[in-house]
This record gives C-alpha cells, structure tokens and sequence, in this order.
C-alpha cells in the first residue's frame, strides 16, 4: 500500500543538536582534536585596533579556510555556501544553526590584510609541524625534498615577451598587488634573483609566475611548490614557494632546513632528493653540514662516444692526481711557481693535463683522446662531495631512500587530485606562498586524523600498533 505523501509540518519548538548529527568517523572530528587556535588572538594582537566595531572571530575564518583546504572548496563564495548548508561544517566551525556565516568578502579581506601582514598562516603551519612532532610522526632523522608545479592564475593572452617587458617604468602605485609583490621580490634568492636569465614570457595579471614548459607539454605560467617531508609517517615540515626553475628550487633546500633547524631543531641525517639537486654546490653545502646526501649525481662528465670518462680515472688524493687506466700520471701542475697568483687557488674547476710525449705513446689512445694530442681532465671544485654521494648510491640504505622518496611524490598527488590545487587561485608570490601553507596545513591535519584516531593512545601511534575495534570500546 503507498503511504500517504511526505509534507514538511512546521512545529514551534525545535530540540536540534548538531553534536548528535555528526558520525563519530567523521573526518573533522578527528581534525577537530588536534586543531588547538588558542594562540592566534594572541599572535593577531598587534593587528586590531581597541576600538570600533568588533571584528569577525578570527578562529572562525581559519576553521573556514581548513574546511575549504580540506575538502577541496577552492571558491571562498562556495566555501560559504558549504558552511551555511552542512551541519559537519558548522559543527567545526562553531555555528550554531541560527548563526550567521560570515561573508566571503571577509575571509578575502583578513586573508590578504592582517593575515599576511602578520604571517599568520606561516604560524598555523608551524604549530600544526609542531604537534606532529608532538605526537611523535616525526624523528627528523630522514628528509626527502621536491618540488612540484602549480599552475598560477595568468595566462599567456595577458602577458609580453621578454624584449617587451621593463619593469623599471612601472610605478608601484599605480599596479594590482601582484605586480608590487612581484617588484619588491626581484631581489629575493627564490624569484627575481634566482637566474640571471629572463623567462619568454612575462605575465601582466601575475609577473612573478615563471613560464615554463617542463612538463614536456604545452608551455603554462606557475609557481613551484617546495616541500620538506620527514620520512617515516610523511609529515610536511617545511613548506616554500618558488619559481619553477632549477636554481631556486634547489635554493630552497637551505632555506627549509635552516628554518627546520631554528624552528624544531631538526638536523637529519639523510637528505633523499632526485637528480635535480645532485650538483656539486648542493652536495656540497649538505655534506659540511654533515648530512648525508642520499641524491642521485648530476654528472655531464660521461662521455658518449665510447671513450674514457673521467669515472674510468682513479684520484689520487695524496699526491692531488689522476691515474689512468693505463697507469700514467695526470697533474694539474709539475713543478713548483716562485709567483702564487700562478699556482693552485683551491677555488673553481681544476684541470689535469697528461705528458703529451706519453699520451702520443701509448696503446690506448684510441680510447683516451683520439681527437687530442694529450688527455685533459676537469675536476670541480665540490668534487669530494660529489664522491661522497657516489658511494652512498652503491649502499643497501640508498636503496631504501628511493624508494621513501616516492611519499612526496605522492603528497604532491594528493595535493592535486584529492585537494583540488591544481591551480592557483590567488595571484603573486605571497597568494602562492598562503595557498601552499594552508594546504600543507591541512595535509598534515588529515595525516594526524589518519593516524592518531580517536581511541588511541600516543604509545600506539609511535609503534604503529593499532588495536581491534572492540578493544577500543572496552578502553
């Protein structure tokens, strides 16, 4: 029999608790128990004025951004809507169901003011990398770094070639903030002076995106976003936006883990990266500082026409020499300079030459240096780190490490196909920077909710020992 037909009836009196309409599994229930705000009045103090109209609860409008970060909202309008609309949403950010959410105007208006102003979400970050730690996520004995490209809000109808671009006629007054982040960057190791070399195109909405092409596909404008992850539970630690060019990627390295050193006091013993950050300088800054390079070399040494590369040479450290396979000396100097500005400076390249007379003699030349009259060898100035890394690939550990590095790749995936970051959405060095936080930001949350569930004990989360079910409900 068809029942009669569903109709609303409105009754006077409602007996409504969003507490009880939230599933206990509830991914924002368990965010909710490590998402402590206490300390943001505080860091926000200087930034508000003791009189006039009270402002918007500034713990409100972070619960708002994490929610949009979380669950991939990236419209602030439609983070509004999602708010006004699910009970989960206003349960976390604690409305009640006659509240008013606040409008998107607003988060926009806090998000590039006193937000920025007071980098806020830089401190967001950093308590959340803090409780990781806390919670015993994070050994800081191994570190994996990369980089991946984020499309930025530009495209290339609004932009101008290199030969057209003259950023010393642009009055700062006068431009969208972009274009005055992008100025006052121009000095800085991770933008403006990261190469000497100008991109193709420049953007005119957001100039400090780099046009790139190294996804092998059509050529886009983006940031690079840099992340610093610990290992064993693949924890953000440090987070930094970047051109998306070599130079500043590979700058950025030192950056986050001196930041990591100051802030947490961090120093890892293994570095995992891949190919891009194997150069001599970056081997070897890691290298005195006493960390291990687990990085595979970038070497332009092979040779590809079949003849001796400078790896078939042995060095002879003591006697500062190479050894060729045919047991000839090769030295970059044979007799001692009374004038010193004529002898080694230990700074550079190095060139070692063979005796022309004994190259010309012997029975390997063929493979040596058929095109030359004597065999010449280049050894940079980073060389010993780079031999360094060269022996640590050749251990059972560089193995394990290259195989840990593939939780960046993955956080990078998770970042883009899950969080919905695939492009940016505000614009200049500063927005990428904000949407790169708070997105590590909520990565680390939604790690902490995965592994630290309700029910269980710290002692539990460090060993990885999660117990059945039903003995939670026992506990």
């Amino acid at each position: 029999m068809m029942g009669p037909r569903q109709e609303a009836q409105p009754a006077l009196f409602y007996a409504f608790s969003l507490e009880d309409h939230i599933p206990t599994d509830h991914l924002l229930r368990s965010i909710d128990r490590f998402l402590d705000l206490s300390s943001i009045r505080a860091h926000l103090a200087d930034f508000y004025n003791h009189t006039g109209r009270p402002s918007v609860d500034p713990e409100l409008l972070i619960r708002m951004l994490l929610v949009g970060y979380c669950f991939g909202i990236r419209s602030e309008r439609r983070l509004c809507e999602e708010v006004h609309l699910n009970l989960a949403y206003r349960w976390f950010c604690r409305l009640d169901l006659s509240d008013r959410v606040p409008d998107h105007s607003t988060l926009s208006k806090n998000r590039h003011g006193c937000f920025r102003d007071s980098e806020l979400l830089r401190h967001l970050f950093e308590t959340k990398a803090a409780r990781c730690i806390e919670e015993r996520l994070v050994s800081g004995q191994r570190m994996a770094i990369d980089a991946s490209l984020i499309e930025a809000d530009a495209n290339k109808q609004n932009s101008t070639p290199k030969e057209d671009w003259d950023a010393a006629s642009i009055d700062p007054a006068d431009v969208p903030r972009a274009v005055r982040e992008y100025l006052d960057t121009l000095d800085e190791a991770a933008f403006g002076a990261a190469s000497e070399v100008q991109p193709k195109f420049t953007s005119h909405s957001d100039p400090a995106s780099q046009w790139t092409a190294a996804r092998k596909g059509p050529a886009f404008f983006s940031y690079s976003d840099n992340y610093l992850i610990d290992t064993d539970h693949g924890v953000i630690v440090d987070v930094e936006a970047t051109r998306s060019i070599r130079q500043a990627e590979v700058g950025s390295t030192k950056t986050m883990l001196e930041r990591v050193k100051a802030k947490f006091d961090l120093h890892p013993e293994h570095l995992i990266a891949d190919t891009a950050y194997g150069t001599g300088p970056m081997l070897g800054w890691l290298v005195d500082r006493k960390i291990a390079p687990h990085i595979p070399v970038l070497e332009k040494s092979n040779r590809i026409d079949g003849t001796w590369s400078r790896a078939d040479f042995e060095w002879d450290a003591e006697n500062d020499q190479y050894i060729c396979p045919e047991g000839q000396e090769l030295k970059q100097f044979r007799r001692n300079y009374s004038d010193p500005n004529r002898g080694p400076t230990g700074q550079g390249r190095a060139k070692y030459r063979g005796l022309r007379l004994t190259c010309q003699a012997c029975p390997s030349k063929s493979r040596c240096c058929p095109n030359a009259d004597f065999r010449s060898i280049t050894r940079e100035e980073h060389e010993d780190a780079r031999q360094v890394a060269r022996d640590i690939a050749k251990t059972r550990q560089y193995a394990i490490s290259m195989r840990l590095r593939r939780k960046v790749e993955m956080l990078f995936a998770h970042l883009k196909r899950i969080l919905r970051l695939g492009r940016l959405r505000l614009r200049g060095p500063n927005g990428a920077n904000d949407e790169f936080l708070l997105a590590a930001t909520a990565q680390n949350l939604r790690k902490l909710a995965k592994h630290c569930p309700a029910g269980y004990r710290r002692s539990q989360c460090t060993r990885g020992i999660f117990p059945a079910p039903q003995q939670i409900r026992k506990t």
